[in-house]
């Protein structure tokens, strides 16, 4: 059994987890646990390494009807929830997905939506050229919109979505859509299928993966995103 204890820097939390029901700051490194008197003995608990904790903060954008919701769904469950992964032994990564759930109708999204998103998945039917056409569109607003702390796009992942069914134009071609992702600053993209589950969780954590990586390259500023101005 184990209790835990955790500080915030930066938007990174530190987590350290001590044994023996007892709970230390996380600038002790060890401690006295003493037995009763008859063969007292001192107890140095091991050194237990920090856990770093992120919050990701990812879009799921592109026009209506091309399965964004039903992505969200398959891959954490709701429309707006947190997946909690972990990354590795020091690393905790909570992913939030935000859903757009219709609001598309409106055209451009308004900046609160964008606000220090990490990510992006942007959707589009295979099924459907219109909404592929409309795929620059949404890449454009995101990049207007918010960018990563260093100034650069933050990273968009083209999903080419419902490829259980007939795939019409452009989206019949790998070989376009690589050179489309190239030309555009795209971070990659996949085949998906929220309802067949194919590579829903691949796309995610390509996404989370390309993420992280910007995130620790700029330090551990996860979310410190600011805002181009109109």
């Amino acid at each position: 059994m184990s209790n835990q204890a955790s500080t915030s820097t930066s938007g990174i939390k530190t987590k350290q987890t001590i044994s023996n029901n007892q709970t230390w700051p996380n600038n002790s490194s060890k401690a006295n646990v003493s037995s009763s008197s008859k063969g007292a003995r001192n107890l140095v608990s091991p050194i237990i390494p920090d856990i770093r904790e992120y919050l990701f903060k990812l879009l799921v954008i592109g026009e209506l009807g091309t399965g964004k919701t039903s992505f969200v769904k398959r891959y954490i469950g709701v429309d707006f929830a947190l997946k909690v992964l972990n990354w590795d032994e020091n690393t905790l990564i909570r992913a939030q997905l935000w859903d757009i759930a219709g609001q598309e109708r409106f055209g451009n999204m308004t900046r609160v939506y964008y606000k220090e998103a990490v990510g992006a998945f942007l959707v589009f039917d295979v099924n459907s050229p219109q909404t592929f056409n409309a795929v620059l569109k949404w890449k454009h607003d995101l990049d207007m919109k918010v960018c990563l702390a260093d100034g650069n796009p933050i990273p968009c992942l083209l999903l080419a979505n419902k490829c259980d069914s007939p795939k019409e134009g452009s989206a019949a071609s790998p070989e376009v859509l690589d050179k489309f992702v190239k030309e555009n600053n795209f971070c990659g993209w996949f085949y998906t299928s929220a309802k067949e589950n194919i590579n829903v969780e691949e796309a995610a954590k390509f996404l989370v993966d390309f993420a992280k990586t910007k995130t620790f390259r700029d330090g551990g500023h996860a979310g410190k995103q600011r805002y181009h101005k109109s």
